[in-house]
């Protein structure tokens, strides 16, 4: 069995500690064998219990002899206490492994007592024995049972962090084995103490399958340290990034324009591809691909691919660095064929349209505009992005080439014989035609008769009867529309066409139809402020002044109502007609004012007619026909007074 009392170390002093515990077990077994005396006092009812030995004094040997003073005794105590070393709570102390059990370890480390440590803290050191020096933190120097309690355990934590304090400040890198995956990365341990791995800090590329590491052993950087709850941040990233960056140093330290590098494409974007270089990444612009031009760089460069590239520039600062491919080869323009001159035809695809014109590619990084003024020998406007589309190809004359400017013009018209040199003999004067409307602008139709040749019906040429706020009211574009040939400008080939003159002019039979005076019913189709249009029969329409719109109960004719006008103007050479409602019913309230002014003025006359011949009858007038005369002079003043 193992012996848990204190370790004494021998000496003198022991033995005569001893000796004077032997002498007091014998004099409390001689006592022992007396009965206790109870003695009854006077003083008090109950008795008093005497206990064996109150009376002896143990400061008294009585079977040795000898004999110390209270100096040599303080003496002897200072020696038997400076046997045993100092400790406290919490220290870090080496100790001496004992004994070994099926579950603990027994350590000494020079204190009054052994302690136990469980056997699972040394699993790491499968061949412990007897006399090995191990490491232990003090727990409690005397538990509740009163053992002395250490871990070795705590103790490797205290040190493991002792460490990774220290490699923190250091910046030293680590080894530490992943032993398990938690909620956002990996259990590391260092040193023998558990630290922690962010998914984010495992490599330089996302990672999404944490199990692949745990129980690897890998080399970590101590990021980031909390002193008050012991715990730290490890970071495997930091190191791969660290290596990138030296390379990085060493990649732009030996840089140069123009120098020649290897590098694998890591990513594609809309502008370029990033290339990684060896541990440095540089851009590859989309514009630095292809001499010829392209939608996007995957049309050229793919994923992994491995590429020589050439260095156009770096910055030190920025670490930035622009690469080129299409610069390992020859400019297009410095090796063009040798047949390809101004007159020459060339076949190419239209890679870029503008407002003034299209480019065709003839060749990759070779490009000749096409301007609108050489798309078609019509003097009419021609819109670019209508006539080309993207990735069409087109034949074209090379009208211009600058080698060294770089710059080619091309004619598509050009490859066909100009038809305006004859077109009096096509299109004479007064001919009448079919055409396309290609355009329609605010004053007039541009129609294309055949492609070369168009010309503009103006807006008064539409139509003799209607007027027209635009000629969208009329006809769209890709209308199909009869016209007749009014003049031609051969030399600023310009054609005046018109539509309306298809027909006779029907203004000259209509004067007699809408005279002035004559009455009409008409329907207000649009009205203003300065009046309103008024759609006539024969489609003729007229125009009634604001004034002219008021009804007989004081309101106006409204729009879509249709209502009586009567023609107050009629003008021919301007094609106007201005029409009136409020003539209609004032000119009816001056008729009827007209015809009892003339009423009025006949009555009066038939009773002066009457008077005369009454007094050409009578010679001598009588009192009663005097009262007969003034009644009838009474009714003529009274007729009079009206007429006035």
């Amino acid at each position: 069995m193992i012996n848990f009392a204190p370790r004494l170390k021998p000496s003198g002093y022991c033995m005569i500690l001893f000796n004077k515990q032997l002498n007091a077990d014998a004099q409390e077994n001689v006592a022992a064998s007396e009965e206790a005396v109870t003695v009854p006092t006077a003083t008090t009812n109950a008795p008093e219990v005497v206990t064996a030995h109150d009376d002896f004094d143990w400061s008294i040997d009585k079977r040795n002899v000898s004999h110390y003073a209270e100096s040599e005794r303080v003496k002897y105590d200072k020696v038997y206490d400076n046997t045993f070393i100092q400790i406290e709570d919490g220290e870090i102390i080496n100790g001496s492994v004992v004994a070994l059990t099926k579950t603990d370890v027994v350590v000494n480390i020079g204190f009054k007592s052994d302690g136990l440590v469980s056997l699972n803290e040394f699993r790491d050191l499968p061949g412990l024995a007897v006399g090995d020096e191990v490491e232990v933190m003090v727990v409690e120097k005397e538990d509740r049972s009163g053992n002395l309690h250490l871990s070795r355990k705590s103790a490797r934590i205290y040190r493991a962090w002792e460490r990774i304090v220290e490699v923190h400040k250091t910046g030293e890198v680590v080894t530490g084995t992943v032993t398990s995956k938690t909620k956002g990365g990996l259990i590391v341990d260092v040193f023998g103490m558990e630290t922690f791995l962010p998914g984010s800090q495992i490599d330089v590329k996302p990672v999404t399958d944490y199990d692949q590491f745990v129980g690897k052993t890998m080399e970590f950087k101590v990021v980031k340290i909390n002193e008050t709850i012991k715990n730290a941040v490890v970071s495997h990233k930091a190191l791969i990034e660290s290596d990138i960056e030296a390379q990085r140093a060493e990649i732009m330290s030996k840089l140069e324009k123009g120098q020649v590098l290897e590098g694998i494409v890591k990513n594609i974007t809309d502008f370029g591809a990033f290339m990684d270089l060896g541990g440095l990444d540089g851009l590859l612009y989309i514009t630095d691909i292809s001499w010829g031009r392209i939608s996007h760089p995957s049309e050229v460069v793919k994923m992994d691919q491995k590429l020589q590239v050439v260095v156009l520039d770096f910055d030190d600062d920025k670490k930035r660095i622009s690469l080129g491919l299409k610069q390992l080869t020859p400019h297009p323009w410095d090796v063009l064929p040798e047949g390809l001159a101004e007159g020459s035809v060339v076949k190419g695809k239209v890679v870029n349209i503008e407002d003034y014109g299209a480019f065709l590619e003839i060749q990759p990084g070779v490009e000749g505009l096409v301007h609108v003024s050489e798309i078609t020998w019509a003097n009419t406007p021609i819109n670019a992005k209508e006539f080309f589309k993207l990735g069409d190809e087109h034949e074209a004359k090379v009208v211009t080439l600058d080698k060294d400017a770089r710059k080619m013009s091309l004619s598509i018209k050009q490859m066909t014989q100009d038809p305006w040199n004859t077109i009096e003999n096509k299109f004479p004067e007064n001919s009448k035609h079919k055409g396309l409307v290609k355009n329609i602008t605010p004053y007039g139709v541009f129609v294309e008769l055949e492609p070369g040749i168009g010309g503009m019906i103006h807006i008064s040429d539409l139509s003799w009867l209607k007027r027209f706020n635009h000629p969208t009211d009329y006809t769209k574009v890709a209308d199909q529309i009869d016209i007749i040939i009014l003049s031609i400008d051969k030399e600023n080939r310009k054609l005046q066409l018109g539509h309306k003159q298809l027909e006779e002019d029907p203004w000259n039979s209509l004067e007699e139809t809408f005279a002035i005076g004559s009455i009409h019913e008409g329907t207000v189709t649009r009205k203003d402020d300065k009046g309103a249009l008024v759609q006539l029969q024969y489609g003729l329409e007229g125009f009634a002044p604001n004034r002219h719109l008021n009804k007989e109960d004081g309101t106006q004719v409204k729009a879509d109502e249709t209502a009586q006008f009567v023609v107050i103007e009629f003008d021919r050479n301007e094609k106007r007609i201005v029409l009136s409602h409020a003539r209609i019913w004032e000119q009816h309230i001056a008729e009827e004012k007209e015809a009892a002014k003339k009423e009025a003025k006949a009555e009066s006359d038939n009773t002066k007619k009457a008077v005369k011949n009454i007094q050409a009858k009578v010679e001598k007038a009588t009192l009663g026909d005097l009262g007969a005369l003034a009644e009838i002079k009474a009714k003529l003043q009274e007729g009079e007074g009206d007429t006035k």
